[in-house]
């Protein structure tokens, strides 16, 4: 099992924050929209710099998406921003016909996804938020790791054409990707090489299967993790070409077992490659407030549950 350190703990929402300032430096018609939620979407340093180009649209998220949707006829790109509860669930009429529809060049920046969010409690944490995304034509659906990726990934759809959901989060997690790293969508990363079990995990979850595979590895198992930032599109070759080494499957995120990464990996393998799959996700349910460990642990979500789910699937190999 490869090593993997980090020195440094960090939120993903800092990490677009500070890709949002670089991408308005290199590009004029970046421009940024959020309701009413700037400190916590880390978005002050670009309306700072950029005042011209940020709009406060208050808790009128709504009309925040028909704002972007029609900034983009103008030429410009813009990033709206508030908690990814409010970014799909409060405004999913507005995306789908206005943005996803006729594609339009809006980037959805949602940050305190899923159970992290802490507590703020079930009203806020949003767990279907990747399924009800993936699901519109047109979207593509990006859920980083950590800061760096998180960066990395805001500077990359800022060149991308089409609508975008950018998933992240607010607690601290460790930094253990490159921070010059080129971030290309719909490319799944290869972070360990196994032959045993594939595990294909997104966004926190992708730190928790790295802790598992050491764990598994001192148990003997040999363990291929990959990095699945990229939901939509999926990265087809790369889940196909792990799943034909070592005929079996866990997935990770923290989402809803309905409509996230696992659903969308075991659509894949039902039709072109069936093989044994285990789920690491929530089962079903709504969250709670409390500590984002605590919760992650509650709900089933840590690297022990994804050691669990690899025995599972090796007994179903």
């Amino acid at each position: 099992m490869k090593k993997f350190t980090y020195t440094e703990k960090k939120d993903t929402r800092s990490g677009f924050g500070v890709g949002l300032l670089e991408a308005g430096r290199s590009n004029p018609d970046v421009v940024g929209l959020c309701a009413d939620l700037i400190g916590s979407l880390k978005m002050g340093d670009f309306k700072k710099e950029f005042p011209e180009r940020f709009f406060q649209v208050g808790i009128a998220e709504a009309n925040m998406m028909g704002l972007a949707a029609g900034l983009t006829i103008g030429g410009k790109i813009p990033f709206t921003g508030t908690f990814a509860n409010f970014s799909t669930g409060r405004v999913y009429d507005q995306i789908r016909q206005s943005i996803a529809y006729s594609g339009k060049n809006v980037k959805i920046c949602a940050s305190h996804a899923g159970i992290t969010l802490g507590e703020d409690g079930a009203t806020h944490q949003i767990l279907e938020d990747i399924g009800m995304m993936r699901m519109l034509p047109h979207m593509t659906v990006i859920n980083p790791c950590d800061y760096n990726q998180t960066k990395a990934a805001t500077l990359a759809i800022a060149e991308h054409t089409g609508p975008v959901y950018l998933r992240f989060g607010r607690p601290a997690v460790p930094i253990f990707t490159p921070s010059d790293q080129k971030f290309e969508i719909g490319k799944a990363l290869l972070l360990n090489e196994g032959s045993d079990v594939s595990i294909f995990a997104t966004g926190h979850l992708v730190w928790e299967a790295i802790e598992a595979g050491e764990k598994l590895a001192e148990a003997g198992i040999d363990v291929e993790i990959i990095n699945i930032h990229t939901i939509k599109p999926l990265d087809e070759e790369a889940i196909l070409d792990s799943v034909a080494k070592t005929r079996c499957v866990v997935t990770a995120e923290e989402h809803q077992m309905n409509g996230g990464l696992g659903d969308a990996i075991a659509q894949l393998l039902a039709r072109k490659s069936p093989v044994p799959v285990e789920m690491v996700a929530v089962k079903d349910s709504f969250g709670e407030s409390g500590k984002p460990a605590e919760l992650m642990k509650k709900y089933g979500l840590s690297s022990v549950n994804i050691v669990e789910a690899v025995q599972n699937v090796l007994k179903r190999k």
